[in-house]
């Protein structure tokens, strides 16, 4: 899974701060920007965790399925 193009990080910072400018509004703007770009960096790295289990997981049901066919 590919990193987030700086256009898309900036819109998924700029939904975030939507999503949590209540919870943000009193600290200062150069901590809210810091906040918000960690969040979309966590969540990039989730997704790419994520992608990265589902792919092994879909590896080793192959795996196995192709032990039980040459034990059979």
């Amino acid at each position: 899974m590919e990193h987030l193009t700086a256009k898309n990080r900036k819109a998924l910072r700029t939904k975030m701060a939507e999503v949590f400018s209540e919870k943000i509004q009193d600290l200062p703007v150069e901590l809210q920007y810091i906040l918000l770009d960690d969040l979309v960096t966590a969540f990039e790295c989730r997704l790419s965790l994520f992608h990265h289990t589902k792919a092994k997981q879909v590896l080793e049901s192959f795996e196995f399925a192709i032990s039980e066919q040459l034990t059979v």
